[in-house]
């Protein structure tokens, strides 16, 4: 079983990558982006077979390793 989570920034923390990228954006001419956030996506590869234990299982890396809940939020998709 895979699994995709995805963390970003919560609204309002400071970016300072996102805000680096888009000002070399309007660098290389493209103006119209107002804002930019910037992520990771981490893809786990799982032995665990029954999604409920998988989902279980990756919120818990996340909420002990894979995010900085106080200034991240995440999502877990299972497939």
């Amino acid at each position: 079983m895979k699994a995709r989570v995805h963390v970003m920034l919560k609204t309002g923390v400071l970016d300072p990558q996102g805000e680096a990228v888009r000002h070399a954006l309007g660098q290389l001419g493209f103006d119209g982006v107002e804002g930019v956030r910037q992520g990771k996506v981490i893809e786990l590869d799982l032995t665990e077979t029954d999604r409920a234990k998988a989902e279980k299982s990756v919120t818990e890396m996340c909420e002990k390793l894979l995010a900085n809940t106080v200034i991240e939020s995440y999502s877990v998709e299972i497939a």
